[in-house]
């Protein structure tokens, strides 16, 4: 899928004045607002009020990223109706690592002040085998509408623990313009691509630096960029009996070219820098066209879109990773909330079909519920829509483990090493890995 610049300008500004007639909190829309909040929240027979339990509700969340900070904005129009208890959303500056800490400091204190947690979609598992989030009731949640693969994300010993607020799956990006219609699929195809834009007639386009560029610095997001290169490449880390099988030819395959694709050639695969970026730093070099392809999340699409503004006008396109990493993050009812059906309602509201639709349209944030994609203001606003809905439905799960912190921090380790060693993996790997997920203590040290 592609399309220029202008045009997706125009798009925006559309999408901008039809919201300002959904989603403002003045006049008549703010009636909208409330009525809307009655019929997700009061449909069928009136609830008993004293079900309902008063006081606060405080979210505790990373920080909403997000244009026009959709998730505040949801909380302000759930508390427009006087008649549902106040909601605050308290978030946790820095990353996703400081995220979790904060929330891990605070369960583990058996902080009362929170009652939801916003969880990434790795961290549930974790919450509920330590016992800091509660199970929810399914006689009384309607799962309906959710996208399975997220929905699966939130559950843990067969029970669930909590609903999908957002999620997320991989695309790549490509300069159109400069790649052709037909984006290859593969790191041996960007391979090629890219020798032949730096071998056409009066040379490469100033600037350019490399083919591709990913998420390669020492945090989630080399775990995530590591483990899409593996599962394309037909390796494995954990299978599906939860054995560590990463030590395997197509997982050195795998690795070895990412690493050769940093130090050989001319021009270079992969842009060496990738080592030092996050999604930021990635989208910024995509943006100055330093490389033809980037793997990124779909909020990358508005961030490019925005940073156009009075520049030349581009041809972005994406398609779906297929063996994508599924993202995003879950809302969960605190263990120590004394508010917990007033909690579910609003999990309930949160992720409803219209909440989704306003994170999906007004902040970018990818969908839970299929419903949404099929919408047509989305779909005008967000053209890769599609892609994104492949790239979820295909998208796999990380390992479902109460100490996916500590295998992600010895995954990033040893893949670090394979990248700074030309795919070599250190000596111990699989045992620390095991020894990670396992909990035993010690374990080897890897370099």
């Amino acid at each position: 899928m592609t399309v220029s610049s202008e045009l997706l300008d125009g798009m925006f500004d559309a999408a901008r004045r039809r919201r300002g007639t959904i989603t403002g909190l003045g006049g008549v829309a703010a009636g909208l607002v409330v009525g809307y909040l009655a019929a997700v929240l009061l449909a069928g027979p009136a609830p008993d009020p004293a079900a309902v339990e008063p006081g606060e509700l405080v979210v505790l969340s990373g920080a909403d990223e997000s244009t026009g900070a959709q998730r505040r904005a949801l909380i302000e129009q759930w508390n427009a109706d006087p008649r549902l208890p106040d909601a605050r959303l308290v978030e946790v500056s820095g990353g996703a690592d400081a995220h979790r800490a904060e929330m891990v400091r605070r369960a583990q204190a058996g902080d009362g002040t929170v009652d939801i947690y916003n969880l990434d979609v790795t961290w549930t598992a974790e919450f509920a085998d330590a016992g800091w989030i509660r199970p929810l009731d399914e006689s009384v949640t309607d799962t309906s509408g959710f996208l399975e693969k997220p929905l699966a994300t939130c559950r843990y010993h067969d029970k669930l623990w909590a609903l999908p607020f957002n999620t997320d799956a991989g695309l790549l990006f490509y300069h159109a313009d400069l790649t052709g219609e037909n984006p290859p699929t593969n790191l041996a195809g960007i391979r090629t691509v890219t020798n032949e834009v730096f071998a056409r007639a009066g040379g490469p386009p100033a600037g350019l630096e490399a083919g591709y560029t990913g998420q390669l610095r020492d945090y989630e997001g080399l775990t995530v960029n590591a483990l899409e290169a593996i599962w394309a490449a037909g390796g494995e880390v954990v299978d599906g009996d939860g054995e560590v099988v990463v030590d395997s030819p197509a997982t050195r395959a795998a690795l070895t070219q990412l690493a050769l694709g940093m130090t050989e050639g001319n021009p270079r695969t992969v842009l060496p820098a990738s080592l030092g970026f996050d999604e930021r730093a990635g989208t910024l070099a995509f943006q100055e066209r330093r490389v033809l392809f980037m793997r990124n999340w779909p909020v990358a699409y508005g961030q490019l879109v925005a940073a156009e503004a009075g520049a030349a006008p581009l041809r972005i396109g994406t398609q779906p990773i297929t063996d994508s990493v599924l993202g995003g993050q879950n809302l969960a009812i605190a263990s120590g909330s004394d508010q917990p059906e007033a909690a579910r309602r609003l999990i309930e509201f949160l992720t409803g079909e219209r909440s989704q639709q306003l994170l999906f349209e007004r902040g970018g944030f990818a969908a839970t519920r299929e419903l949404i994609y099929r919408d047509a203001a989305v779909r005008e606003a967000f053209p890769y829509a599609d892609d994104l809905l492949t790239a979820v439905r295909a998208a796999r799960l990380r390992p479902v483990t109460p100490r996916y912190a500590q295998f992600s921090e010895v995954f990033r380790r040893g893949v670090g090493y394979a990248l700074r060693h030309g795919g070599q993996l250190p000596d111990g790997f699989a045992d620390a890995l095991r020894a990670a997920l396992s909990g035993a203590p010690g374990g080897p040290r890897l370099p």
